[in-house]
């Protein structure tokens, strides 16, 4: 059935702060937009089988009631947002409450399968339309990569304490796998699987009693003061206050303050020789056009043999090509500046730019998939408490749409995430 005609929504919802959220708050009016934005949905409707639900009871499409599904609360209001600016406008419009789904994942999931057949082929012209290049305010630069920093990791330390395990590590876990290899994921097990992460990183370089670490991106600690515990000397590197403050005091709160030094300091800046260098999903910051001063400075740093581990969110060669310097829902809103890279990007920057080579590379999405359905259940099921902090109902529908959005992205296997060695190999002789 399609579409009646209805009125446009209103400018915004009533709860949107325009100043805050003005992209939110603003309802954009292209007609002829939102009508492309209309027929397309319903052709992914029916060719990915979903369930497009509209005010009254009406359906966009044919669909089965156990389809994943789209609930259009103002289809009006979706479509323009749509028709206007593609993807971004997708989540604003979630943003502001436009559109909603009883299994956000769910519907996600089956977006994020083969993304690239969304769009027919002779109607991807239709990107020129809308899709915008990353604002050079937002690229990495040194003067830059602080404020990009700052728009997530100084959001709140209690915001993130609500949602992360007890050792605060926010990035992939390892958990125990099942006999088929699926990872057994609970909260019981969630900071044994953390741990078992960072001690997997950090027998990849090498770290032990003496070793000089480096570390770029703290965090709130963890795996420097399991470094330190190993009798290692680190130096960890950080741009975000709030994370060094809690940093510090974790440090200290553990006997290793002796031991370990966080540094206010862009990695660029950094001096000193070390034995190791390890930095957990921090190379998804840095952005592409600094991917060589980011290798070079390690390989600078690094000691003769001297190893390197990286834990990197990785996506595949072809589709990090085709998103480059795309500016995305998720640049605009959560990652500033940011770039996913593939592991061949690794490759070709080490060695174009640096002495070190991929020695190793480990992978393992599904367990981050399931990593973040820990931290969206327990961020969803404390939606009063992130209410309490002082975070509104916008900001908590854009986290819930990141963090089911990411999780869908490793579940299709659209992401992933590994855990790389970077050595220099012997000279040949």
């Amino acid at each position: 059935m399609t579409l009646s005609a209805e009125p446009l929504a209103p400018a915004a919802p009533a709860e949107v702060d325009a100043h805050h959220w003005p992209d939110v708050a603003r309802t954009p009016h292209v007609p002829a937009r939102a009508a492309v934005a209309r027929r397309l949905l319903a052709r992914i409707a029916r060719r990915r089988g979903l369930r497009v639900e509209l005010p009254g009871g009406l359906l966009l499409v044919p669909a089965p009631a156990t389809a994943p599904t789209l609930r259009l609360h103002r289809p009006d209001a979706f479509f323009h947002r749509i028709g206007e600016s593609g993807l971004i406008g997708f989540g604003e419009s979630y943003q502001a409450g436009d559109w909603d789904s009883p299994d956000l994942v769910a519907l996600l999931t089956e977006l994020a399968t083969a993304p690239e057949t969304l769009v027919p082929t002779g109607a991807q012209w239709l990107r020129r339309l809308y899709v915008k290049r990353p604002p050079t305010t937002e690229l990495s630069t040194p003067d830059n990569a602080r404020t990009n920093i700052h728009r997530h990791y100084d959001l709140s330390n209690d915001l993130f304490a609500l949602f992360l395990d007890p050792t605060l590590s926010y990035s992939s876990a390892i958990f125990p796998t099942a006999a088929n290899g699926a990872p057994l994921a609970s909260w019981d097990t969630f900071a044994a699987a953390q741990h078992h992460k960072i001690d997997r990183l950090l027998d990849l370089a090498g770290v032990g009693a003496g070793s000089r670490v480096l570390e770029i991106g703290t965090g709130w600690g963890e795996l420097a003061i399991r470094a330190a515990a190993r009798g290692a000397m680190v130096v960890s590197l950080t741009l975000s206050e709030e994370q060094q403050a809690l940093a510090r005091r974790r440090i200290a709160d553990a006997g290793l303050a002796d031991r370990v030094e966080v540094r206010l300091c862009d990695y660029r800046a950094v001096q000193g020789e070390f034995d190791a260098v390890v930095s957990v999903e921090m190379i998804e910051a840095v952005g592409r056009p600094f991917w060589p001063v980011y290798f070079s400075t390690i390989d600078r740093v690094l000691a003769p043999g001297g190893r390197v581990a990286l834990q990197a969110i990785t996506m595949p060669h072809e589709r990090m090509l085709a998103s480059s310097g795309t500016y995305t829902w998720i640049l605009k809103y959560i990652f500033p500046g940011g770039q996913i890279p593939s592991t061949e990007a690794v490759r070709q920057a080490t060695a174009r730019h640096t002495g070190l080579r991929v020695a190793a590379c480990d992978s393992f999405g599904p367990h981050y998939a399931e990593t973040l359905r820990l931290w969206r259940e327990r961020f969803t099921a404390r939606a009063e408490q992130v209410d309490a902090l002082g975070f509104d109902q916008v900001f908590r529908r854009m986290w819930e749409l990141y963090l089911a959005y990411s999780e869908a992205g490793f579940a299709t296997g659209y992401l992933d995430v590994q855990q790389i060695l970077l050595t220099r190999p012997e000279p040949t002789r």
